[in-house]
């Protein structure tokens, strides 16, 4: 993943690491990480989120604006209006790098305030109660701090339609991630009865829908065709629904001679293992969870699944001329989709 990330930088430009960079250097951005500073020694997410913006060894956080760069080279120069040509570099047009940076600071946002908790479940070894009740305030402040810089940027766009997408993935996440904390104290409980098809509707809105419409704005900013544009959309959808798919597989596929890694009873191969065993069985066999996914058919299911949208981005690929950028999107889908 680490090189297919590095590859795909040099094919865009410049790192996305520092996408928002300017954003992240600014005064008020500055003043706000002087204050969450008081919150070492605690246990606050907002210190890890924070840590994930100077170094994320998954990778994961740059990831959005790196491929709304990449399917916007890939799809080349509009031939509808040339007079896009002189705000063109490196075969990427300034809007759509300005829509790059917008996809990364929205993503940002909504990570900080997914550091919000819940005040009524902390222990004492999680910090000082003041100390907590801060940090909440901290990630409401920062991540409309960033939202609102987001949309500022985007109606300097001056397109109303990718004012319309990008407004409606905010939507969509905020829809997601609702459903989320509303089954965030369930994370170790069983699950509802719910299908993968549900799951599929729930990880759409809170991990997809960005991406996708991100990937669709970046056509529109280029005067592509309703087609490309559509494309571009089923590229970003399901590359990040295998993306996602492969998040939750790891606990299962990875070799480790550690304890096994930590897992959500939501996650995929936890839903379809529930979908195949049957839901009395299911709560039968909630002691000795993990290691019944493993051997039952969850796990191989999650793992076509995940191919199974891996392929259906590849297919997207193929309305896109070959070229570097084209190849660098089908190596990001092989990289989500390659198990040990």
């Amino acid at each position: 993943w680490s090189q297919v990330v590095s590859e795909a930088e040099k094919i865009v430009g410049y790192p996305t690491s520092f996408m928002s960079l300017r954003c992240l250097l600014s005064d008020e951005l500055s003043n706000i990480a002087m204050q969450v500073r008081k919150l070492v020694g605690t246990k606050h997410p907002l210190l890890d989120t924070a840590r994930g913006f100077v170094y994320d060894s998954r990778n994961n956080l740059q990831m959005r604006g790196l491929v709304v760069l990449l399917i916007s080279k890939a799809a080349g120069p509009s031939t509808a209006e040339l007079s896009f040509q002189h705000n063109m570099v490196s075969g990427i047009y300034s809007s759509q790098r300005s829509l790059a940076e917008i996809t990364e600071l929205i993503h940002t946002a909504f990570l900080v305030h997914r550091g919000i908790v819940n005040i009524g479940e902390l222990k004492s070894c999680d910090g000082p109660l003041k100390d907590m009740q801060f940090g909440n305030k901290m990630a409401v402040l920062s991540g409309d701090f960033l939202l609102a810089n987001a949309c500022t940027s985007l109606a300097q766009l001056q397109n109303t339609k990718v004012v319309e997408l990008i407004s409606s993935a905010i939507g969509d996440l905020v829809q997601g991630i609702y459903y989320e904390n509303s089954k965030s104290s369930e994370e170790s409980c069983l699950t509802d009865d719910i299908g993968i098809s549900t799951w599929k509707e729930q990880v759409y809105l809170s991990h997809s829908a960005l991406l996708a419409k991100s990937c669709q704005a970046a056509m529109e900013l280029a005067k592509h065709s309703a087609e490309i544009q559509d494309m571009a959309f089923q590229y970003g959808k399901h590359m990040s629904m295998s993306h996602k798919l492969h998040s939750d597989l790891q606990p299962f596929v990875k070799e480790s001679s550690s304890d096994t890694m930590a897992f959500s009873l939501n996650s995929a191969p936890a839903v379809l293992h529930q979908e195949f065993l049957g839901r009395e069985a299911w709560i039968k066999q909630i002691r000795e969870l993990q290691e019944a996914i493993k051997a039952g058919k969850g796990v191989t299911s999650a793992i076509d699944l995940c191919r199974c949208h891996g392929n259906r981005a590849l297919a997207a690929l193929e309305r896109f001329p070959p070229s570097e950028a084209r190849a660098a999107l089908a190596n990001i889908v092989c990289a989500v989709t390659r198990f040990p």
